[in-house]
């Protein structure tokens, strides 16, 4: 895509005298563009592919997404399996609560790595992935940006519209299990303190707009009397849950509501509790390990297989193999967000990559995962009033709404981590093609 990155700068050069960057800055936040608190994409440019890298993300993630379903499927059936993927006690405890009709993950994302010989998979988010309505919104704002339409004289440009397509997915995981009853009416549960609470809003506003009425709810707004689950004196009976597993475990008075009007079946709720299964991180260690093979289909394995790295909980027999080659591995707690705890070990000094293998050992809850190749491109970034060029990372991650890729969420870093978290900063994608 290189022919549309110098066109696209080209034009920006065109543009040089013009007030970008504060234009830019002003339509983010008249959009609520804002993670917690700070504007979403300091960058210039958006993220290009083409349709031969959408046909191909297309089919890996979506193989991804089916593998995902069937593994979650069948340790729901097996406690061995969610042990071997490291499901605590109160996590195995709220994915053995029948869920009802559904995928286990309405909403996934897959976090991945494309070069134009490569697409590498570094994790699954299969519980509560965020940044569709971002992602969306701001394809919009660069969709209608002067650029763009000089951009589009020499190539179409085309962006997704996950919005859309996640109210569908949700609406047919809603008439799945409540066998075919009209829209309901919908709440998005997180709490009120989170920085994508702007998010919420946007999804909110479009769903209503739609013709589901939706709310905004924290766990703590939520009362439960047996029958129906309510907030404000408003019937609940569809929770889009952005509230993660991991606070329903630590904070379970506060989430209690929540989960025993789901326990009841008296909420349809997406993504539901049994999705943290595919979500560990050592689902990818299932994956690369040809005991589980027995668990897939053969087809999406092979689609899947030379896009996952070599992945495997850290014991004292994988810790030994890391301690001597540490340029070729990363260490992650298995279930954290945002980057946090990641060590690479070509970023560390043996000292420090010694201790975070004996912490791994120690705690038993970490993997491993081979180094996988890493995209980086410059981007054009709006540094105080001027324009600068940087070289960014590109964390690339497809959006699967009941497994068909529906969008993009790209983030930017100039580190090796790339997350909106963590500092990094967001891009929206477009599918390009030259005219003629």
């Amino acid at each position: 895509m290189r022919d549309s990155i110098v066109a696209w700068n080209a034009i920006l050069k065109v543009h040089a005298d013009e007030d970008l960057c504060g234009a830019l800055a002003d339509r983010m936040r008249e959009g609520r563009l804002v993670f917690g608190g700070r504007l979403l994409c300091p960058f210039l440019r958006p993220f290009f592919l083409d349709a031969a890298d959408e046909a191909r993300v297309a089919r890996a993630s979506e193989a991804l997404w089916r593998l995902g379903e069937r593994f979650a499927d069948a340790a729901a059936a097996d406690p061995g399996l969610m042990r071997a993927v490291g499901m605590s006690d109160a996590e195995v405890a709220l994915a053995a609560i029948p869920p009802g009709a559904g995928p286990a993950s309405t909403a996934a994302r897959a976090d991945a790595f494309i070069l134009p010989r490569s697409l590498q998979f570094a994790e699954y988010n299969a519980e509560s992935p965020a940044g569709a309505g971002y992602s969306q919104r701001l394809a919009e704002l660069f969709d209608a940006s002067v650029l763009m339409t000089a951009f589009r004289r020499e190539f179409d440009a085309r962006f997704y519209t996950p919005i859309a397509r996640l109210l569908d997915a949700l609406l047919e995981t809603w008439r799945e299990w409540s066998g075919g009853k009209p829209a309901p009416r919908m709440a998005i549960v997180d709490w009120r303190e989170v920085p994508t609470w702007s998010e919420f809003e946007l999804l909110r506003d479009a769903f209503t707009a739609a013709g589901v009425p939706t709310t905004i709810h924290d766990p703590r707004d939520l009362m439960f009397d047996g029958t129906s689950l309510t907030a404000g004196g408003r019937r609940i009976d569809f929770v889009y849950r952005r509230v993660l597993i991991n606070d329903i475990v630590a904070r379970p008075d506060e989430c209690g509501a929540l989960v025993e009007a789901y326990r009841a079946g008296a909420i349809c709720m997406a993504n539901n509790l049994r999705c943290k299964i595919a979500h560990k991180k050592a689902f990818f260690a299932i994956l690369t390990d040809e005991r589980y093979d027995r668990l897939f289909d053969p087809a999406d394995l092979e689609a899947v297989r030379a896009h996952v790295p070599w992945t495997r909980m850290v014991d004292a027999d994988v810790a030994e193999r890391l301690s001597r080659a540490r340029e070729r591995f990363v260490i992650k707690p298995n279930d954290e967000y945002g980057g946090a705890g990641v060590t690479l070990g070509w970023e560390t000094d043996e000292p420090a990559w010694r201790a975070a293998l004996d912490r791994a050992v120690r705690e038993g809850t970490w993997i491993a995962q081979e180094r996988i190749e890493v995209r980086r491109e410059p981007f054009p970034i709006c540094d105080g009033d001027r324009v600068a060029e940087r070289d960014m990372l590109v964390d690339f991650a497809p959006y699967l709404f009941r497994g068909r890729v529906a969008g993009f969420l790209t983030r930017l870093s100039a580190t090796g981590l790339a997350n909106v978290t963590s500092g990094g900063g967001q891009v929206p994608a477009f599918v390009v093609q030259r005219t003629s």
